[in-house]
């Protein structure tokens, strides 16, 4: 294998990580791999053998230098000093074919000296639970970390049951967390915090490298990119579940699936993490949690900031929240442009979804062939809302007169903006209970899905429909 790596992190040296390999699957075999970034990381033209040996662990490139990164985070409010990859091994970073660096991080990879109680694996149903959402998320447009390969073996581990290892191999432009800033600031290691600030300014904000107050910016620049990917969050109506700071990325990535979910019925107070008896990270207080982890940020990063950036900081991503967030509500509405009033409109349209228990990502699919001053009997799955929606859509028709756009051309922003197919926790259950089994095909399927969220697929219809009994209301678990 040939693969050609420029290990930047591995070069800030032992305060940051913990040189060490991956422990590979005994007997491993290939679950799913994605064809497009094999391709995109020239990895498409090896043989199947390498690439089984790169993503079980059992071949790791030469020029590699495979670590453990160490950082730590408030988890649910509360501080932990020292975290680091547990179960996790940064392998090394290379370039895609548009020259940008890419790490490469198999996860489940073995005990590492963060793994605390841990034995350092991971299971396949986690594997595929990051897989499936990582790439659905990126086929919406959402920033992402992506997922390249799974891969399970004969290895089993005690979790609520016995189960077999598998491992995960991650491609991300980062795997820095907020975390690890907190790590350095609060053992007095500020050298190493300005050390880890330069890196992360270099090599992901290089525009920054010119500024009078370079990590003033950087924070700025976090906050930012953390308010924009809130703001999609909560437009597509995906729940992360654990927005611990030690989860959360630098660059503005969604990062670390664990138990998260995409509400189905619209419901503000959803809660998709089953360990989350107080609703910290509830679907309605992502916005709000996301703030919090910018003023934990900001705190770690007081050392080399100036004094009043603290609160240029949260109005930065407050108001790049409230902008990202209102574009995209407008634009969910067929609108050309945003106007202040448009707010109203959304919000009095969420009121309603949630009084009706009303599906959120169907209802915005259906609104977006609906006909300005037409019946919109057929748009509602509760036929008792009728009464109720009526003063709303004679606002909405309204509003419809005032926009540029055609009905044709609002159409199709709206097919483009609001998706038909979702990864409801259902269907990635039953992908995960057939892969367990054995059975890859109903995995390989979902995924070709999912990869396509706007287009029609009128052949695979039973995949967007509204989510029988047994599957709704799932909570998943952080076991894994």
């Amino acid at each position: 294998m040939t693969l050609k790596f420029e290990n930047c992190y591995a070069k800030l040296g032992d305060r940051f990580s913990v040189a060490m390999g991956p422990d590979p699957l005994s007997n491993p075999k290939v679950v799913i791999t994605n064809a497009a970034l094999l391709k995109s990381l020239r990895l498409d033209n090896y043989s199947h053998d390498d690439l089984l040996g790169l993503f079980s662990g059992h071949q790791t490139p030469k020029d590699a230098s495979p670590l453990a990164m160490v950082y730590a985070g408030h988890q649910f409010g509360g501080y932990s000093p020292q975290l680091g990859d547990g179960r996790g091994v940064l392998i090394g970073q290379v370039r895609d074919k548009g020259n940008k660096l890419i790490d490469l991080h198999l996860k489940g990879a073995g005990k590492t000296p963060f793994s605390r109680m841990g034995d350092g694996r991971a299971v396949l149903r986690s594997c595929i639970r990051e897989f499936l959402a990582s790439e659905a998320l990126f086929h919406l447009g959402i920033p992402t970390t992506r997922a390249l390969a799974i891969t399970t073996g004969d290895e089993q581990v005690r979790r609520e049951t016995i189960e077999n290892a598998s491992l995960l191999m991650r491609a991300s432009d980062s795997h820095i967390r907020f975390g690890s800033f907190e790590y350095f600031s609060y053992t007095d290691q500020h050298t190493e915090l300005k050390q880890l600030c330069d890196y992360t300014i270099e090599t992901h904000f290089p525009k920054l490298k010119n500024s009078d107050k370079p990590y003033d910016a950087l924070l700025f620049a976090a906050s930012e990119k953390t308010g924009n990917l809130i703001a999609h969050w909560q437009a597509f109506g995906f729940a992360h579940g654990v927005m611990n700071t030690d989860n959360m990325s630098i660059i503005g990535q969604t990062f670390d699936y664990g138990p998260y979910g995409f509400m189905e019925n619209y419901d503000p107070y959803y809660i998709c993490n089953h360990s989350d008896d107080q609703g910290r990270y509830a679907f309605n207080r992502q916005p709000e949690m996301g703030r919090w982890n910018c003023q934990a940020l900001s705190q770690a990063l007081a050392p080399l900031t100036s004094p009043d950036v603290l609160e240029k900081a949260l109005n930065c991503y407050e108001e790049t929240f409230l902008s990202c967030y209102h574009g995209l509500m407008t634009k969910k509405l067929g609108f050309s442009s945003s106007k202040p009033e448009d707010k109203a409109l959304y919000e009095d349209l969420l009121d309603l979804l949630e009084g009706y228990s009303i599906d959120y990502t169907i209802f915005f699919r259906s609104l977006s062939q609906y006909c300005a001053g037409k019946d919109f009997y057929s748009l509602l799955s509760n036929q008792n809302s009728a009464v109720s929606f009526a003063p709303w859509f004679e606002r909405y028709n309204k509003r419809l007169q005032m926009d540029i756009l055609s009905e044709t051309d609002r159409h199709r922003q709206m097919c483009s903006t609001n998706p038909k197919f979702i990864l409801r926790n259902y269907l990635a259950q039953k992908a995960i209970q057939n892969s367990e089994a054995g059975d890859h095909s109903e995995l390989h399927r979902l995924y070709d899905i999912l990869k396509s969220p706007y287009d029609e697929q009128l052949d695979q219809e039973q995949y967007a429909q509204e989510t029988p009994d047994w599957g709704q209301n799932l909570q998943i678990s952080c076991s894994s």
